[in-house]
C-alpha cells in the first residue's frame, strides 16, 4: 500500500459500492479531489443521474451491477487493481424493509458478504470499509450507545445492519484482511434526493408551501451528522487500517434532535410560518431514541463532528431550495 500523509490518496485506487447513494458520491467527489482512482457500482439510473448532478460521473470510472452477478465484485477489483474498498451498496430504507425484509436480507447482508469474500481473494486489496448503522445497535436502555453496547438490531433493517457489521468483523478476525466498520448516525445534507426520507421530504414540502406529512408522532429522538462529517469519517477509517481492523467506530454528535424540532427548525429556515406539520403517528419498526457517544473515534482517529446541526440545516436547506427552482434540466449544482 503507498503511504502517504493524512488526506493525501495519490495512488490509491479506491471501489466504493453503492457509488449513486448520497453519502457514496460524495466520498467519491472527495477521494477524487485527493488524488485517488476511483472506480464505482452503481445499479439504477438514478444512481447515475446523482453522480451527473454532482458532476461525479465524469470523474470516476462507473460500473453498472447489482451485487448479486455473479463474480462481478471480484472481476471488478482485479481489472482495476484496487487497493481499498468503500462498501456503502445498502437498501437503507426503514419503510422498504418492513414491506419486502428479504430483498433487504439480500441486500445488505448478501451484498455485504459477498463484497467481503471478493475483497478477501483479491491481492491487491489491502483495507476495507464497511458502512453499518446506529440502527444495529437497536433499542437500548443505557443511552448514549458506546462501541462496547451490544447489537441487537430486532426490526428488518436494524437486524441487516447488525448481520453485515457482524460479517464485516468475522472477516477481519478470521483472515489476513483488514476491515474496519463505521456506525454512523442519520446523515443529512445536499444532495439527498430521495424524497422519502424524514428531511429532503420536509425541505421540499415546506420550498413548496405543503404542510409537511411525518410518519411518526414526532417524538422519536435522533443523532443527526452532516455530510462532510461523515464523508470525514470513511476516510479516517481507511487511513486507520490495518491498525484498527475487527474494530467498529461510532460517528455522530450525541446531540439527538426530535423529529418535530427537527421540522419546526427547517420551517423557520425556509420561512414558512404558516405551515404545519401533519403528525400521522402510524410509523411502525422503528426506534425511538437514538444517540452514539464517539469518544472512541475522537480518540483513536482524532474525529470530530465539524458542522453544527443549525449551520448544516441552514446550507442543506439552501441548497435544496437552489435545486428546486433550476430548470428541468437539472444543471450539476455544487455540494
Amino acid at each position: 500500500m503507498r503511504v502517504h500523509a493524512r488526506g493525501d490518496w495519490r495512488g490509491q485506487r479506491v471501489f466504493i459500492t453503492g457509488a449513486g447513494g448520497f453519502i457514496a458520491s460524495r466520498l467519491a467527489s472527495t477521494l477524487v479531489d485527493r488524488g485517488a482512482g476511483v472506480v464505482g457500482l452503481v445499479r439504477d439510473t438514478a444512481g447515475v443521474r446523482l453522480l451527473r448532478l454532482l458532476k461525479v460521473d465524469l470523474a470516476i470510472e462507473v460500473v453498472r451491477g447489482d451485487l448479486g452477478e455473479t463474480g462481478l465484485v471480484q472481476r471488478v477489483l482485479n481489472e482495476y487493481e484496487i487497493d481499498t474498498v468503500f462498501h456503502l451498496a445498502a437498501q437503507a430504507m426503514v419503510g422498504v424493509a418492513n414491506r419486502s425484509p428479504l430483498s433487504t436480507f439480500e441486500s445488505n447482508v448478501a451484498g455485504t458478504w459477498r463484497v467481503l469474500e471478493a475483497a478477501r481473494l483479491t491481492p491487491s486489496v489491502e483495507r476495507v470499509v464497511v458502512a453499518s448503522s446506529d440502527k444495529a445497535y437497536g433499542t437500548q436502555r443505557s443511552l448514549p450507545y458506546t462501541e462496547e453496547t451490544s447489537l441487537d438490531g430486532s426490526f428488518p433493517y436494524d437486524a441487516s445492519k447488525a448481520c453485515a457489521d457482524i460479517i464485516a468483523r468475522s472477516y477481519a478476525v478470521s483472515f489476513p484482511l483488514p476491515v474496519v466498520v463505521a456506525r454512523c448516525a442519520n446523515v443529512y445534507g445536499p444532495g439527498d434526493l430521495n424524497w422519502s426520507r424524514l428531511l429532503p421530504g420536509v425541505i421540499r414540502a415546506a420550498i413548496e408551501g405543503h404542510d409537511p406529512v411525518i410518519r411518526s408522532d414526532g417524538t422519536p429522538e435522533r443523532d443527526y451528522i452532516y455530510l462532510s462529517d461523515a464523508v470525514e469519517a470513511y476516510i479516517r477509517l481507511a487511513e486507520s487500517l490495518p491498525e484498527t481492523s475487527g474494530q467498529a467506530f461510532n460517528f455522530g454528535t450525541n446531540r439527538p434532535e426530535s423529529v418535530l424540532g427537527l421540522v419546526e427548525r427547517v420551517l423557520e429556515l425556509v420561512g414558512c410560518p404558516g405551515l404545519r406539520p401533519r403528525l400521522l403517528g402510524s410509523a411502525d419498526n422503528e426506534i425511538d431514541r437514538q444517540r452514539l457517544s464517539s469518544e472512541k473515534a475522537r480518540r483513536v482517529l482524532g474525529w470530530q463532528p465539524q458542522v453544527p446541526l443549525a449551520e448544516g440545516l441552514a446550507t442543506t436547506v439552501a441548497w435544496y431550495q437552489r435545486y428546486l427552482a433550476a430548470e428541468p434540466a437539472r444543471e450539476a449544482l455544487s455540494v
